[in-house]
């Protein structure tokens, strides 16, 4: 597993019985979490001095239980990263903090390379990974369907400094935008893609990520460089593991680029315990050393 333990503004506090209790900022938050399935006791004293809970509703959804004060929006930062935070429907904040080892390790590739690399961020949402790959020194085409989210993701690199940096900011959905690339011969050093595992184009297309993720990817593949750097693909879908996304990845990415593909968990650690919770999945396609 690979944890991303360099937080100071975020920390997951403890985690029993489908909830995880988290400080961002200054801000105390309770969310379920259908990987929580231990009951080990609620032992942290800020169980009891939480800003607010996310409750699931039992006809689907649910909403925030706010208890005093709660900001509209506030600020964290990841060294000389700044997100904005704020709570959203189905129990998100617009940021997933285990996703920083990725954010880390895209730099470090980027800054591996004597030259300007363009990345391509598919399913951005509110542009961690464009922020990270902006500082680094990365043109980056940053691609989402949502315009709010695309609106988020350009306030997070405002504050992050990067606004004025080499950046297509795209509301698109991904697939088009990537047959559309491909006909216009562009083609990106570093793809980084966070699709959904479910969801609906436009047109009514229903999109479920163990379906079409194999042909996603080999879509993909035509638009990397002949220099190419890394793909790097995040899921959060149950059952479709790291090691599948590993192999998608050797079987697509391998023949034409050769390189090396590793597939991994990714985690928080918990403070109260020591131990890592699981949040999510990542598999890396890398250009040979």
């Amino acid at each position: 597993m690979r944890v991303s333990d360099n937080w100071k503004d975020y920390e997951l506090l403890d985690c029993t019985d489908g909830e995880k209790l988290e400080r961002w900022g200054n801000v105390i938050l309770i969310r379920p979490d259908p990987q929580v399935i231990w009951k080990t006791g609620r032992q942290h004293p800020l169980w009891k001095k939480a800003n607010a809970r996310y409750n699931r509703s039992q006809s689907g959804g649910g909403s925030w239980q706010v208890f005093g004060k709660l900001p509209d929006r506030w600020e964290i930062g990841l060294g000389d990263l700044t997100f904005n935070i704020k709570t959203m429907g189905f129990k998100h904040t617009g940021l997933f903090p285990e996703q920083a080892a990725n954010w880390a390790l895209v730099r470090e590739l980027i800054q591996k390379e004597n030259r300007e690399l363009r990345v391509l961020n598919l399913f951005a949402y509110t542009g961690g990974a464009t922020v990270a790959a902006l500082k680094a020194g990365a043109a980056v085409t940053h691609v989402d369907a949502s315009k709010g989210m695309t609106q988020w993701a350009k306030e997070n690199a405002a504050s992050s400094g990067v606004a004025g940096s080499k950046v297509r900011w795209l509301v698109d959905d991904c697939i088009k935008f990537v047959q559309r690339e491909i006909r216009r011969g562009s083609r990106y050093d570093i793809i980084i893609m966070d699709p959904p595992s479910y969801g609906r184009g436009p047109g009514g297309e229903v999109w479920k990520l163990e379906n079409e993720v194999y042909d996603f990817v080999a879509l993909c593949e035509q638009v990397l460089s002949d220099n190419a750097v890394a793909v790097l693909i995040n899921s959060y879908t149950t059952g479709l593991s790291p090691s599948v996304m590993e192999y998608i990845l050797g079987s697509v990415i391998v023949p034409r680029h050769g390189g090396t593909v590793s597939g991994d968990e990714l985690g928080l650690r918990v403070t109260q315990t020591g131990m890592a919770l699981p949040c999510g999945a990542t598999a890396i396609w890398k250009k040979q050393d």
